[in-house]
């Protein structure tokens, strides 16, 4: 009988991670869910109050259409249970379900700045994990390993509190070979790219005017094209574009990493895609610290997805391995 692997999924970003380790893994029998949340959370989510997270309708519903687009088999919140392994992309949130597992952790992208937050759930561990967003990031310690994306966030993690013995340096799916994006049909170039963040959506200060008005002084004579994230009130965000930058370009779809391999200039907020300017060497903004992103900067191995699938396969192979 074929050992069974569940995959946690999340955002668009997440589920195609999940997705590319799961074909490294072809001996294995595989189920997938949309991330989910139990007991009163799940009340929450009911209720749209935590429509800004991974497991809201909007984010899970993209993440179910994308496992069902692909044939991927489904096992929402895990019910068919047990299984050998779990490979998530999120511990900030620890699932009831899959505490008593051997979890396999990956890195998403680039974490949320250290809050106020993030040092008060560091030191009141009652206070839950997801409270400081991704910033908390591996702290759950819940994961026999930590899949991560350079050298760089090994010394990051640690920092931060993670065990140096879970991590394990394998670079990340999607940003592994920023070089690929490079052939795409998108039909523009030679613009600025400014990809916002769902900073007021996840009740972070956003001072989305000033970051507009950067763009458009950046972007000189330049076409300029705004990717909003996924996650964006898309309504409100847009009329703010088009009050202060009336000849901008607006995208809500597509692929972010392929506009970026067109453009001349980036411009991001707190976003992943900062690494992929810096990776395909753009002209990158960012509201990170811009050396600190470059020694961050995830592996261009190409092999992320294979690596991480080798660290799943030490932990099937194991004896004496419990569900």
């Amino acid at each position: 009988m074929r050992k069974r692997i569940f995959f946690i999924c999340g955002s668009m970003n997440q589920t195609t991670q999940m997705h590319q380790i799961s074909e490294h893994l072809p001996e294995y029998e595989h189920s997938f869910s949309p991330y989910y949340v139990h007991g009163f959370d799940e009340i929450l989510r009911r209720l749209g109050l935590i429509e800004f997270t991974i497991s809201g309708d909007k984010l899970s519903g993209c993440c179910r259409r994308y496992l069902q687009d692909h044939g991927l088999p489904i096992d929402y919140q895990g019910r068919n249970r047990p299984y050998d392994l779990v490979v998530t992309c999120s511990d900030v949130y620890l699932q009831k379900n899959i505490r008593d597992n051997r979890i396999v952790l990956v890195q998403e992208g680039i974490t949320d700045p250290e809050s106020m937050m993030f040092h008060l759930v560091k030191r009141f561990r009652f206070i839950p994990l997801w409270w400081a967003g991704t910033s908390t990031t591996g702290l759950s310690d819940a994961y026999r390993a930590f899949c991560v994306a350079s050298e760089g966030y090994r010394d990051f993690f640690i920092r931060k509190g993670v065990s140096p013995e879970k991590i394990v340096v394998t670079g990340i799916p999607n940003f592994d070979d920023c070089r690929r994006y490079c052939s795409n049909d998108f039909p523009y170039r030679n613009y600025l790219l400014a990809c916002t963040s769902p900073l007021r959506e996840t009740f972070r200060g956003d001072n989305r005017k000033a970051f507009i008005r950067r763009a458009v002084e950046l972007a000189g004579r330049r076409q300029l094209i705004f990717k909003l994230h996924p996650n964006e009130n898309v309504e409100r965000a847009t009329r703010e574009i088009r009050q202060h930058a009336p000849g901008a370009m607006v995208f809500t779809t597509g692929s972010a990493e392929e506009m970026i391999a067109n453009c001349d200039v980036l411009i991001t907020q707190f976003s992943s895609t900062a690494f992929v300017g810096l990776a395909l060497g753009k002209e990158t903004y960012s509201d990170f610290d811009m050396d600190e992103l470059r020694r961050l900067m995830p592996l261009q191995n190409g092999s992320a997805a294979f690596n991480i699938a080798n660290v799943c396969r030490r932990f099937l192979e194991q004896d004496g391995m419990g569900a």
